[in-house]
């Protein structure tokens, strides 16, 4: 459910019916991490540094495609 994309053994992925901050998750088997689609901050967990730079630069790239799912998956909370 709500899987953007899976890059290697990276997932990243965006819930329905999440709470605020707009964010996504980005999954791993060593970890995951909630990060802000406005910023692209890490809000919580940590990755290791080859799946946060794979992840947060596809993310950068595909900040809008992210931004529809959110809204398509969480119509309370919209990102304008």
């Amino acid at each position: 459910m709500g899987k953007l994309v899976q890059i290697g053994n990276i997932i990243i992925r965006v819930y329905a019916n999440d709470h605020l901050p707009p964010h996504f998750h980005v999954i791993t088997p060593d970890g995951d991490a909630l990060v802000e689609i406005a910023t692209l901050e890490i809000l919580r967990g940590k990755l290791a540094r080859k799946a946060h730079d794979t992840a947060l630069e596809w993310a950068a790239k595909n900040r809008a495609a992210i931004a529809a799912e959110w809204n398509r998956t969480n119509p309370r909370f919209p990102i304008a």
